[in-house]
């Protein structure tokens, strides 16, 4: 025995517990009309997870508690226990015995248990599906009912049908698919939406990221191309540094003893007791010749001076040009764009009420207004800070010629004074007398001293200009760390090579020509021109974004590769779902037949009766099928297939009756329980509770209904509703429900061999 007991507590007339057990494979319900036996088959479809109010005759779920009678106070809550015998396993669950219950309370909430746990009215179906038990199923009969299959449509006779051989559950997965499928789509709708949403702005992101990644390649070639003229210009100035130094020293001790030479012989001059005037004329002439050369080395440093600043002006004049060149982007401002716009307004307004020729004249003045805007503006900015830096550089020459004047000046007196200086050194050099040799001795010392003069005024002008090109690396180091980054300055450890490979000398790097290095300060700037029209601004904040935006793009991407696949995964077990419904039904009810053939002959003595698979007549109207001469809108009506359903055909023996319409209802009776008994047969489910099904018949039908019933049990237990004498008579337990006064069903219960026994 499958099924051990059903427990009701509180649902409809049933008020004080009341427990049935199942002991034998029939077993009947009787009693008298209204004392509730029919309730016993609504605690089934209760417990099973029926939804439907009105199929368990009530409105409301409120309905279905007991509402109290005369002596009994009315319940709070309705419940129905249903305990199986699962040691065979029939349900999927673990447990030897397994209890499902139904709680309802006033307040029409509902409670599901398995074995006492809380689950969902999903699981409670899953688990009895899996049993071929359902709320409403074939194993249910409830009176009134027994020719509901006959009296359906083909196509709820098809559902009743597969219902009854377990293909609900193909059914469910195959609408859950569906649900799924569907559900895939409306996902992949909703990602290529927000792909298509994304994509303008991850072209624009792309197009910056390229822009940044150019600059970042010109910079990363800008830092080399530091790397390498830092440190040859470094290498340069140390070497050009050392060289000076080298001639310098040697210079500068030499003068240094002469000074002190000279500075002995004018002593020995000034105590000399012949000291006469040309000795006086000599020192005074010396003198100032030494006072014209220290201001002609002023001249010539300050000249120089003059000379590195211009050399500097001219660059930056060269690389402001070269930016006015490949500009492409000029602020102007709003004043002028308002004149303008006042000057286009007074254009326009004139077209009011002008001709087709004098707009024509309009359109050109404003476009004349715009280009010489255009033309005006294009390129001011660059234009002031050129005048600005040429306005310099002029005055820079204009004060360089006035050195170059004081310069030639100072010349023309030191020649002068030389000229004066040789005359006193010729005319002591005629004296034969001992006491000039230190004026000859002095005359020596500054002809010597004049030319090591002359070597370090050079050696200066070269140190000048070694401190403008060492001041011009420092601001070149400085611009170059603030346009490449701090990464320009690391060239200590970068060394020039030849072509093949071979490092650099010293010497190589020091006596390369400077036009060398000039060529290379001058690419350098065309790629910091370049660097500066690229505008990648916030580069960082746009690699990120572009990276984030990339990252869910695809992502997108995958999860719209991932929805395809799943999509087509459901398509695929769908198409697997309709082949196996299609084949297990087809399977069931050739099997049905087989039984259906063998139960209606036991009840009509012969016979033939068969389901048969055919397709819905649908009515569609057509106009293309209009009589002709018709003028009326009405269109004309055309068949078209719809749904396969099933169509029960019958022939009873010794009549010419052939459809279901032309039966009696004793023989549709008949008819309807030769099938149910063919599909519990076929596909018999643990239980079948039949609920005055029995009550058409007559006493050699109900003999043949028990027949029918005895080789039933042996498939399935049976519960039996009945009035039916002959139908009692085969049940192994009976119970019977009574009904007092105060409205409370209650059980009594017999066994048939016990009353026998009594009867006896």
């Amino acid at each position: 025995m499958y099924l051990k007991s059903i427990e009701i507590a509180g649902f409809k007339s049933f008020g004080k517990k009341a427990i049935l057990d199942f002991t034998t494979p029939i077993t009947g319900v009787v009693g008298p009309n209204g004392s509730g036996k029919s309730n016993v088959a609504e605690a089934f479809r209760f417990v099973l997870g029926e939804q439907s109010i009105k199929s368990l005759r009530g409105k409301r779920a409120e309905d279905l508690i007991f509402n109290g009678g005369k002596d009994s106070p009315r319940a709070n809550r309705a419940s129905v226990k249903l305990v199986f015998n699962n040691a065979e396993r029939i349900l999927s669950i673990d447990f030897d015995e397994v209890a499902i219950e139904r709680v309802v309370n006033r307040d029409s909430s509902s409670e599901y248990l398995i074995n006492g746990s809380p689950v969902r009215l999903k699981d409670i179906i899953e688990l009895l599906a899996g049993a071929h038990i359902g709320a409403s199923g074939h194993q249910i009969i409830s009176q009134g009912e027994a020719d509901k299959i006959l009296n359906a449509s083909i196509r709820d006779r098809r559902e009743m049908i597969e219902d009854a051989l377990s293909l609900k559950v193909f059914q469910y997965k195959k609408e859950e698919s569906i649900r799924k499928l569907e559900k895939t789509e409306e996902n992949t709708k909703q990602v290529e939406s927000l792909r298509r949403e994304i994509a303008p702005h991850i072209r624009f992101l792309k197009k910056q990221v390229e822009k940044i990644e150019k600059a970042a390649e010109m910079r990363t070639e800008l830092v080399s191309r530091y790397h390498e003229y830092f440190r040859r210009e470094e290498e340069y100035l140390a070497a050009e540094k050392k060289s000076i130094m080298a001639e310098k020293s040697p210079l500068a001790a030499e003068r240094e003893k002469l000074e002190r030479e000279l500075a002995q012989a004018k002593l020995v001059l000034a105590a000399s007791a012949s000291k006469d005037e040309k000795t006086g004329e000599v020192m005074a002439v010396e003198g100032k010749l030494k006072d014209a050369r220290a201001g002609k080395d002023a001249l010539s440093r300050a000249i120089g001076r003059i000379e590195g600043e211009i050399s500097s002006l001219v660059r930056l004049v060269k690389k402001q040009q070269e930016a006015s060149a490949n500009a492409l982007q000029k602020t102007v401002e709003l004043s002028s764009v308002e004149t303008m716009a006042r000057e286009i307004d007074l254009e326009a307004s004139a077209s009011a009420h002008a001709d087709t020729g004098a707009l024509k004249g309009i359109i050109e003045s404003i476009r004349k207004i715009v280009r010489n805007f255009i033309e005006k503006h294009k390129a001011a900015e660059a234009k002031q800070e050129l005048s600005d830096l040429e306005h310099e550089i002029k005055r820079l020459e204009e004060e360089k010629k006035a050195h170059e004047a004081n310069m030639a000046d100072a010349a023309r007196a030191e020649t002068g004074l030389a000229e004066e200086y040789a005359f006193l050194k010729s005319e002591i050099e005629k004296e034969k007398d001992s006491n000039r040799d230190a004026e000859k001795t002095m005359f020596r010392i500054v002809a010597e001293e004049n030319d090591i003069r002359g070597k370090l005024s050079a050696i200066d002008a070269r140190e000048s200009r070694l401190r403008h090109d060492e001041e011009e690396l420092r601001r070149e180091q400085q611009e170059g760390s603030i346009i490449a980054g701090i990464q320009a300055l690391h060239f200590k450890d970068f060394w020039p090579t030849h072509a093949g490979g071979t490092p650099l000398s010293v010497d190589e790097i020091a006596n390369e020509p400077r036009a060398m290095q000039e060529d290379r300060r001058r690419a350098i700037e065309k790629i910091k021109i370049r660097l500066e029209d690229a505008g990648v601004a916030g580069g960082d904040d746009v690699m990120k974004e572009y990276k984030e935006t990339s990252e869910r793009d695809l992502f997108l991407e995958k999860e719209l590769a991932d929805l395809a696949k799943s999509s087509e995964a459901l398509k695929t077990l769908i198409a697997e779902l309709d082949e196996k419904l299609a084949t297990e039904f087809k399977t069931g009810v050739a099997k049905i037949n087989g039984e259906f053939q063998k139960f209606f002959a036991a009840m009509f003595g012969g016979g033939t009766a068969s389901l048969a698979v055919v397709k819905e007549k649908k009515r569609r109207r057509s106009d293309t099928e209009l009589p002709a001469g018709d003028d009326s809108e009405e269109l004309a009506e055309a068949e078209e297939e719809g749904e396969e359903g099933l169509e029960i055909e019958v022939s009873l023996p010794r009549k010419k009756i052939r459809g279901l319409m032309m039966l009696s209802g004793g023989e549709r009776a008949l008819t309807s329980i030769a099938l149910l008994f063919a599909i519990s047969a076929v596909n018999p489910p643990p239980f079948i509770i039949l609920d005055e099904t029995d009550a058409a018949l007559d006493e050699a039908n109900s003999k043949k209904y028990g027949d029918m019933i005895a080789a039933l049990s042996e498939y399935s237990q049976l519960i039996l509703i009945t009035h039916n004498r002959e139908t009692m008579s085969r049940a192994g337990v009976i119970y019977g429900i009574t009904m007092g006064a105060d409205g409370v069903s209650r059980l009594l219960s017999i066994q048939f061999e016990e009353a026998v026994q009594v009867a006896k």
